[in-house]
């Protein structure tokens, strides 16, 4: 009986259930599909995915194909459709089953439609929560139209009573793989139609992509600088790789489980220091899960003009007004920096992506699903349910209870007293 572990936003081999599940099986296979529509234009002119994530995956692919090896795997990477490989595969490779990370939102849901009418019915496919750190299964509630509108309520409840689930060992190497055959070549930014870069020396994430790359990072913001243990003071930071764990673009496209993170939080705790920037790093992990929920509560009216809310109000649609905000030409220097780091490097912090979230919607008043896009575009970190869900709660659509708008010059002032973060993206670079 020959097993598919379809890659998705789970590049990884550890806490992997597709993984563990396909490996029960005679002969395994592993395939990872660049599909070109992921970087065609979007629904509001960007490109869906451009060069800084795309090299990112790149990188996680490359890492995951050889670790998938060490325990004989081999990674079938493919610049294709899914609907258009994965029935070749299934005759070819005789596969009875197909194991692959559960996703819910319209694009991901319409490419596993797209396959299942391609394939034969008799192939069984099972799909795995994996990417929570509460699982479905765990949380206080008897299914997702019972989540709260509110995150502490959320958050509070599922503390209370829901408890995380432990790490499984990693699969053993499968020393009896009867598939083995690999010619299959991961492509380069250019193929994918994008140029290669130099990474910018201003970059706040100077990481490369990857399951070890992950650990890495885990390992020294945790255990060899310690700098976990001020997390909550240093977190909205906006210069340098150190003042937030910048694990969130492994989280993304999963070469890193929130479990794993959690549990190395918890054995860091036991043997280091227990205090608030500790938790306030599981805090967030919440958060992020709490966005995942929402969008599986809410489907694709994370991606409606009304949001979750079903708000109305008189968005505008300027092309100067986006213009000068992406360009980082507005009258706010701080969201102009913050808008020349994005579009150099791929990043923005957590307080940048507020601040700029907010003066677009609230301040400027234009629809809110442009800036979402252009994100999701640019963001090495992308993750289809924080991004969608931070802009709506930015954008008095979502999950705000108190529709808040930042004044910016007085966050300028406190996050960046000095200047410096504006200084450093705006003032002219002698070459």
């Amino acid at each position: 009986m020959n097993n598919l572990i379809w890659f998705r936003n789970d590049l990884r081999i550890a806490d992997n259930a597709s993984l563990r599940k396909a490996c029960e099986g005679e002969g395994v296979i592993a395939a990872f599909f660049f599909d070109p529509r992921q970087f065609d234009i979007g629904d509001f002119g960007f490109k869906k995915t451009e060069k800084y994530r795309a090299k990112f995956l790149i990188e996680s692919v490359t890492e995951l194909r050889q670790n998938l090896l060490n325990i004989n795997i081999p990674l079938l990477v493919f610049h294709d459709m899914p609907e258009a490989v994965i029935p070749t595969l299934v005759t070819d490779y005789r596969i009875k089953n197909i194991f692959l990370q559960k996703e819910w939102t319209r694009d991901e849901a319409h490419v596993l439609d797209a396959v299942r009418n391609k394939i034969p019915d008799q192939v069984h496919i099972e799909e795995s929560y994996d990417q929570f750190l509460f699982h479905p299964e765990d949380i206080p509630y008897s299914d997702s139209i019972n989540i709260p509108q509110v995150f502490t309520q959320f958050r509070k409840k599922c503390e209370k009573y829901a408890e995380i689930r432990s790490i499984p060992e990693t699969s053993s190497t499968i020393t009896q793989n009867n598939i083995r055959e690999n010619d299959t070549q991961i492509p380069k930014l250019q193929d994918l139609g994008l140029s290669d870069f130099e990474l910018d020396d201003r970059s706040a994430f100077p990481f490369q992509g990857g399951e070890e790359q992950a650990l890495n990072r885990l390992r020294d913001y945790f255990w060899e600088s310690e700098n976990i243990s001020s997390y909550k003071k240093t977190r909205n930071g906006l210069i340098g790789k150190d003042y937030s764990s910048k694990l969130s673009a492994w989280l993304a496209n999963g070469s890193i489980s929130p479990r794993t993170i959690y549990w190395e939080i918890k054995r860091f705790e036991n043997e280091v220091n227990k205090n608030e920037s500790t938790y306030w790093l599981i805090f967030e992990l919440i958060w992020r899960d709490y966005f995942k929920y929402v969008s599986l509560k809410h489907e694709s009216k994370i991606f409606k003009i009304g949001g979750i809310l079903d708000k109305i109000y008189a968005w505008k649609n300027s092309e100067s007004a986006k213009e000068q905000w992406i360009s980082g030409n507005t009258r706010e220097r701080f969201v102009n920096a913050n808008m020349k780091e994005i579009s150099q490097t791929g990043f923005m912090s957590n307080r940048g992506r507020q601040n700029v979230a907010s003066f677009w919607a609230k301040e400027l008043e234009q629809d809110w699903r442009i800036g979402a896009a252009y994100f999701e575009s640019l963001l090495i970190d992308y993750d289809v349910h924080s991004n969608w869900g931070n802009w709506m709660y930015n954008s008095g659509v979502g999950n705000d209870p108190r529709d808040r708008k930042f004044n910016i010059r007085n966050q300028a002032e406190r996050y960046d007293t000095q200047g410096k973060f504006q200084d450093l993206w705006l003032e002219e670079r002698l070459f």
